[in-house]
């Protein structure tokens, strides 16, 4: 299973903006975000519009516009700015839940095993957050 760049690339520019979520009352411009994390402006624009409609980021237009977190960084898990992108997190290559991924819509010989490593994957991006990811804590689990 991958997770494809619109995913990948919405976790990274929302860890850049909850790094500097406490610079003094300023929101963050795409285009900075851009620059640090080598991802194409238009691509940024993009994702942003997804999770400002879903509720994730906040804009401010005019000069020192930008981007804000809506929530906490702590309060943001990586499952919840994946699902805002519409990146959807499964492991099976059937279209829907519930359907089979055979031409007959039935469930090949492996289903079952797919569809559990995307739960375990949807579990462990809903237990981490974006203060989890700039904080350092994951390294910190792995070593432990």
């Amino acid at each position: 299973m991958r997770l494809s760049t619109k995913g990948r690339y919405a976790v990274m520019a929302m860890a850049d903006l909850a790094r500097r979520q406490d610079e003094p009352c300023r929101a963050v411009a795409l285009s900075d975000i851009a620059t640090r994390q080598e991802i194409s402006l238009s691509y940024l624009e993009q994702l942003f519009a997804r999770l400002r409609r879903k509720g994730l980021v906040q804009s401010a237009r005019g000069p020192g516009g930008g981007y804000r977190l809506s929530r906490t960084a702590a309060e943001t898990t990586i499952a919840d700015i994946v699902h805002a992108v519409d990146e959807p997190i499964r492991a099976t290559r059937c279209a829907e839940k519930g359907k089979g991924c055979m031409l007959k819509g039935e469930r090949c010989l492996t289903h079952d095993l797919w569809e559990h490593l995307g739960d375990r994957i949807e579990d462990y991006l809903s237990s981490v957050s974006l203060a989890d990811v700039i904080s350092g804590r994951l390294a910190q689990r792995k070593a432990a």
